[in-house]
């Protein structure tokens, strides 16, 4: 098995590196890798979430992360809906799960559902917002939630329509588009930017419209926000209309009636993408059929009803001259390879990751090793193959530390489920391992924690090294003086730092669940943990052995929290430590009560539960409805169940006698979509 702490800072590290480039890409407008590198960068992090599924609990997911935060230049504004990332496949059996995905959640024997595929645009993601027929708004994507105002810049488009006059145009409608500038026109201007997307992004963002202008940009709009009334039954329909009412679309955007079809056209564009007079890295795969999309919804951060079907990643040859070892949050000891500088996709790169000790005996790698490498997931490459014949004679194994960097002796899990062996070592350590420690504080200033602004990793860095910060409560304490008298540090700096630290006490009840790190307790957990406790100070009773007990008795028989993540808050709060760090925290914070999604919904503050198989939808469709009318759904059959749904295939007969003994209300699929319907 691999070493279990090794993946977790693997992992880790690449995230980080996930959300550095995030920025450069979304905020920033000057990526620093190609695109292929970026994808290879997810690309590795979701083989990694796959190959160890202890990973997708982790509070780094990459299924977590949407674009980047605003800048400060414009007014911020927020999307009508939410503006979220695309999943991605790297191959065709990438796509045979996203469709087993969307059968299953739709609860469909059909072989292929019709998809609708666009070539995917490199450029900048904005929004244009139309109420009757007139453009009032144009934002930027920002972090998906929120844009950036650039109305006027956009405007400066002269083939985005300022007004439609159809009388079929929708009341309100909002077109997403990609804003990007094609080969021939940034050849003339290459020499001031790094590449076309940088000159895109840093002309939408000129506060001047009038320099905006200077740049001949294009766009293909490509989908919707809100739309109201909704007029559309199909994405191929929607962009067949748009296209007669003004909008640019892309021309080599067709329907897909079969996996053949998908590989065929995937293939045609990616060998006719150099001819293209802009930049694409792959396709979009859509469900055709618009309520389709409906029913399937989103996640956290993408839709389940599409995917981005990237191009093909570069590999190169290096040396490794070193095998480090990295600590993660969660003491997952991970492997990195330093090896010599090479060039892969258009950028330097020197590390590559070793994901873990089983990954280093499986593949048989060592210092001074000649090695194929591939960015694919992370700006750190993965290392694909040893080239045996270069090794020298003198080469020994590598020797996999028994020891944490801090010398604590680390250890492989064993799974109580599965009883097998982790594949990762960790440190047990926790706060008193100063490795952890400050990886902590890492993930606890980060974008879906605390989302301090000014407090990256690198600053986390400078001030632990200083003793400015040694835990989460010092970070309301700072020695702002001190940290003036830093170099880099200026009085507009300190007092935006200082600003964004004030800012963050205000948090939601998940948010915080999520930021103080509890081993397998990602957003998905929180949310559902922040919803049974409503309030911060009903969660405090975790803190109490009397209480303890009983409550976790409780969270198990939520859907969604399963052993795994039962067993991982009990040690957590076992120990006194973790309680006093995480009570001090909450001295400095206004932890704000849950909010339930629909107070005025068909089954708001009920406890349901389902049983059997679904004819018109699945469990998972059933269960999304359910949350979204406000219920709570639970895992199990216990006293405080309000309603067990039955399905008409294969129900549980145990769970039934035993609602029945506890005089729970029994209702069938039928009477369950009366309700629905009503």
């Amino acid at each position: 098995m691999k070493d279990k702490k090794k993946i977790v800072k693997e992992y880790k590290e690449k995230i980080k590196e996930l959300k550095k480039h995030n920025k450069l890409y979304f905020s920033d407008d000057n990526p620093k890798i190609t695109d292929s590198d970026y994808d290879l960068i997810k690309k590795e992090i979701i083989d990694m979430e796959k190959q160890f599924p202890f990973l997708e609990k982790k509070s780094f997911s990459s299924s977590n992360i949407v674009g980047s935060k605003p800048s400060n230049k414009f007014q911020k504004i927020k999307h009508l809906k939410a503006m979220l990332s695309l999943s991605n496949a790297f191959n065709i059996n990438d796509i045979v799960d996203f469709l087993k995905k969307v059968n299953n959640f739709l609860n469909t024997e059909s072989d292929f559902i019709n998809l609708f595929a666009e070539p995917k645009i490199d450029g900048i993601s904005a929004s244009l917002t139309y109420e009757k027929g007139n453009l009032i708004k144009g934002l930027s994507r920002g972090d998906g939630v929120t844009g950036e105002d650039i109305l006027e810049n956009l405007k400066t488009i002269k083939s985005i329509p300022l007004k439609l006059k159809d009388p079929k145009i929708p009341n309100i409608m909002e077109i997403r588009c990609e804003i990007f500038i094609s080969k021939k026109e940034f050849s003339k201007i290459k020499e001031k930017f790094a590449n076309p997307r940088n000159a895109a992004g840093g002309s939408l963002r000129q506060k001047d419209p009038k320099q905006t202008s200077k740049i001949p940009l294009e766009y293909f709009a490509y989908g919707f926000g809100e739309i109201n009334p909704s007029i559309f039954s199909k994405q191929s329909e929607f962009l067949n209309q748009i296209s007669k009412w003004g909008f640019s679309t892309n021309p080599l955007s067709r329907e897909i009636k079969s996996i053949n079809d998908i590989e065929k056209y995937h293939s045609e564009i990616d060998n006719l993408r150099s001819s293209l007079n802009y930049d694409i890295d792959g396709l979009v795969l859509k469900v055709n059929d618009l309520n389709l999309q409906k029913r399937l919804g989103n996640t956290s951060n993408s839709p389940r009803w599409a995917i981005a079907y990237k191009f093909s990643a570069e590999k190169a040859v290096t040396k490794i001259k070193d095998i480090i070892i990295q600590v993660g949050r969660t003491g997952a000891i991970t492997p990195v390879a330093k090896v010599e500088p090479v060039t892969v996709g258009g950028v330097v790169v020197s590390n590559a990751t070793l994901h873990n000790e089983d990954e280093i005996t499986r593949k048989d790698i060592r210092i001074g090793d000649t090695i194929e490498i591939q960015r694919a997931g992370d700006v750190i490459p993965q290392v694909l193959k040893v080239d045996i014949s270069k090794r020298s004679i003198k080469s020994k194994k590598f020797k996999f530390p028994k020891n944490c960097l801090c010398g604590a002796v680390t250890k492989k899990e064993v799974s109580k489920n599965t009883k097998k062996e982790d594949a990762v070592r960790r440190c047990t350590k926790g706060y008193d391992c100063k490795f952890i420690a400050r990886e902590k504080l890492k993930h606890l200033v980060s974008k879906e924690a605390l989302n301090i602004d000014g407090l990256g990793k690198k600053v986390i860095d400078q001030f632990w090294a200083l003793h400015l910060i040694k835990e989460p409560s010092n970070i309301f304490n700072l020695d702002y003086k001190k940290i003036k008298e830093l170099e880099g540090w200026g009085d507009l700096s300190v007092k935006n730092l200082q600003q964004a630290i004030e800012k963050s006490k205000n948090l939601s009840l998940e948010r915080f669940i999520y930021s103080i790190g509890i081993r397998h307790i990602g957003q998905e957990n929180a949310k559902i943990i922040a919803q049974f406790f409503s309030s911060v100070k009903e969660f405090t009773k975790l803190f109490q052995l009397k209480y303890r007990k009983k409550i976790l008795q409780s969270l198990a028989e939520l859907d969604g929290i399963g052993d795994t993540q039962i067993q991982s808050i009990n040690n957590f709060f076992s120990k006194d430590q973790n309680i006093r760090i995480v009570s001090n925290l909450i001295s400095h914070l206004n932890v704000i009560d849950f909010i339930v999604k629909n107070s005025e919904g068909k089954f708001f503050n009920r406890r349901l539960m389902f049983t059997g198989g679904f004819k018109r939808m699945s469990r998972s469709e059933a269960k999304s409805i359910a949350e979204n009318n406000g219920a709570k759904v639970l895992g199990s059959i216990s006293k405080k169940l309000d309603i067990l749904v039955v399905g008409d295939t294969k129900p549980t007969k145990k769970k039934i006698d035993q609602a029945k003994e506890f005089n729970i209300r029994i209702i069938t699929e039928k009477e369950w979509n009366d309700i629905l319907n009503s």
